[in-house]
């Protein structure tokens, strides 16, 4: 069930970022052994799709005039996508738990994402203090995802 928390405090930073991640190993067929993405998670198109969407969310934080993620509907988004995602990385038979955990992990990780970030925009810029914030929920999420993953398999 770690992978499902981990998945979800990452979430809790961006709503997209680590549920794209999730998406493109699934597609990969990578995902850990006994676990199973939630439906469409594994469609390459998808995993695009959510990879071009998290690309935009992270150039969009930079905007003056974001929303905070605490925001109903970017902490609505962060519940569904971190619910999905760790529900994806847990044992078949704990999906339902897993995405649960996940997502009150991220709920409650982006209300403790925001005010660092506020408390670090106070002596340096939002767009600073968000590419630092993205460089370190691009190497969580690269690193849980590296931990997690099946090898690839060899092409027949």
């Amino acid at each position: 069930m770690l992978p499902s928390i981990l998945i979800g405090a990452l979430s809790g930073q961006r709503a997209l970022t680590p549920i794209a991640a999730v998406a493109i190993t699934a597609a990969r067929d990578r995902l850990p052994d006994g676990s199973k993405a939630v439906p469409l998670l594994d469609n390459k198109l998808v995993a695009g799709g959510l990879l071009a969407v998290a690309v935009a969310e992270m150039v969009g934080d930079k905007w003056p005039k974001s929303p905070n993620r605490t925001v109903l509907s970017g902490s609505t988004a962060r519940f569904i996508t971190a619910a999905a995602a760790g529900a994806s990385l847990a044992p078949r038979d704990q999906r339902v738990a897993g995405g649960l955990l996940a997502a009150l992990t991220a709920v409650t990780t982006a209300h403790l994402g925001l005010a660092a970030r506020l408390r670090s925009m106070q002596r340096w810029s939002q767009a600073r203090t968000g590419f630092v914030e993205d460089a370190l929920l691009l190497a969580g999420t690269a690193l849980l995802i590296h931990q997690v993953a099946r090898p690839a398999r060899a092409a027949a």
